[in-house]
């Protein structure tokens, strides 16, 4: 039994990464995003187990009592939270999976200091890079976190030598490392190595606007997996390294998505203080010396319930307005009527991957309905009419044709090509580029003004009336 229970815990920790991999895997559809889910938390079960039954283990009580109060707030949590909050949820998660791994090297260094013997070369590197990418996840995430939820500014905070300090901040954490592993034995100088990477995380998220959240949430997910990988690294466990660094492929996979999606470098979304508040407009029918369409409730439901084909773009909009469940219920009263309803994702549309596609889910729209942005832009052509709820940079079409847009070059859903348009939004103002959306102003869009949930609430009623 002694020798096999060494052998044990590692097939079993192979078993467990084997699960990580197809859970990750289904974890790319909707449709099967929910067997992922449940086939990476019985891995992590499996691997939690297997670390228990490990003979390192000494304080099985603490460990329990962790496990109570960690069980009770993930219960409460996923129980409260809103779907429209899941972004400032993910942002939170990440933040605590990096502050989690930072607190390992913390830990392990004051143990080390405890003892006798002297602290390895590869230990202190090991901690160093635990400590430095836990420490600028948690306070990036805690910032991301805080952007989301309102708590801060979502525009790009930015001042004077903001970059150099930045730079200054991270040769200093480097130099410091580099005299800590000299001098292996100097707490103060760690525990400033820790608040430095604490302040770098602040200041790498603060220049990032709201609108470039999907990527800034995907690269701190990547990065709580690479802070996992360094911790186990720090304690010499197989399968934490194995998960960490399968979180962290992921998260960069997902990352390099959404910044192809926008069609920019990662570099300009980290660094290059994107986006601005727009300035909010009236529904007054014009903007300048352009004008706009502006229809009721009637007249959209008309156009709707009349239409063969009816393609349903939400945007952050619906997100805010919490209208998911309305827009269900016009889809399925559409569908009452003899109208093929489908609905179009941009990838970047909302506060973090896949936004749209879970507040959708949450109003049981059925997965068969959701169409990604390649493949339901061939289709436009033959769309009857286009809705827009709360959708903006992502439908505008300057972004193929226009050089000297921030947003050209940009994918966007071909709205623009259906045969009728109808746009819900409370008013004039612009998307998070801070340009004017030219397709407002097309011969085929009308504007239907007021908050997607009221609006789309109002079509609901008009459509069951004729």
């Amino acid at each position: 039994m002694i020798d096999f229970l060494p052998t044990g815990i590692q097939l079993t920790y192979l078993v467990a990464a084997s699960l990580f991999i197809v859970g990750l895997k289904q974890l790319g559809s909707p449709a099967t995003a929910r067997n992922g889910n449940l086939l990476a938390a019985v891995g992590m079960l499996l691997a939690v187990v297997a670390t228990l039954l490990d003979q390192q283990v000494l304080n099985y009580e603490m460990i329990l009592v962790g496990l109570v109060i960690g069980s009770l707030i993930g219960a409460i949590a996923a129980q409260k939270v809103a779907m429209t909050d899941m972004p400032q949820m993910v942002g939170l998660l990440n933040g605590l999976g990096g502050a989690a791994s930072a607190l390992v090297a913390v830990a392990e260094f004051w143990r080390l200091m405890g003892s006798s013997q002297a602290i390895p070369i590869d230990a202190n590197i090991s901690m160093l890079l635990d400590v430095f990418i836990g420490g600028v996840t948690f306070t990036g995430s805690m910032v991301a976190f805080a952007k989301l939820q309102g708590l801060i500014s979502g525009s790009p905070i930015t001042f004077p030598l903001q970059q150099p300090i930045n730079i200054l901040l991270l040769v200093g954490f480097v130099v410091g490392s580099a005299y800590l592993i000299a001098t292996p034995e100097n707490l103060p100088l760690f525990l400033a190595l820790v608040g430095v990477s604490l302040l770098l995380g602040v200041l790498f998220v603060i220049p990032i606007g709201g609108g470039d959240m999907p990527v800034v949430i995907s690269l701190l997910n990547s990065l709580s997996g690479i802070a996992a990988s360094a911790a186990g690294f720090v304690v010499m466990n197989n399968m934490l390294i194995i998960a960490g660094a399968l979180v962290g492929a992921s998260g960069l996979i997902l990352t390099q998505i959404m910044c192809k999606a926008m069609n920019r470098s990662l570099v300009s979304v980290l660094f290059g203080a994107f986006g601005k508040a727009g300035v909010a407009g009236g529904s007054t029918g014009t903007q300048g010396d352009k004008a706009v369409r502006s229809i009721d409730a009637e007249e959209g439901a008309m156009m709707l319930g009349y239409a063969r084909s009816v393609v349903i773009v939400p945007g952050y909009g619906m997100a805010v307005a919490q209208a998911q469940h309305s827009v269900r219920e016009l889809g399925d009263q559409l569908e009452r009527m003899g109208v093929e309803v489908k609905y179009a994702i941009h990838p970047v549309a909302g506060r973090m991957p896949g936004h749209m596609n879970v507040l959708l889910a949450e109003a049981n729209v059925p997965y068969p309905q959701l169409y990604d942005m390649d493949d339901i832009n061939p289709q436009f052509d033959q769309t009857d009419v286009a809705l827009i709820i709360g959708a903006n940079d992502v439908v505008n079409p300057a972004a193929r044709h226009d050089s000297a847009s921030p947003i050209y070059g940009m994918p966007i859903l071909e709205v623009d090509k259906a045969k009728q348009t109808i746009v819900i939004k409370r008013g004039m103002s612009t998307g998070f580029a801070g340009v004017d959306n030219e397709l407002f102003y097309k011969a085929k869009t009308t504007m239907l003004f007021g908050s997607a949930k009221d609006v789309v609430a109002k079509l609901v009623s008009e459509v069951k009336q004729l």
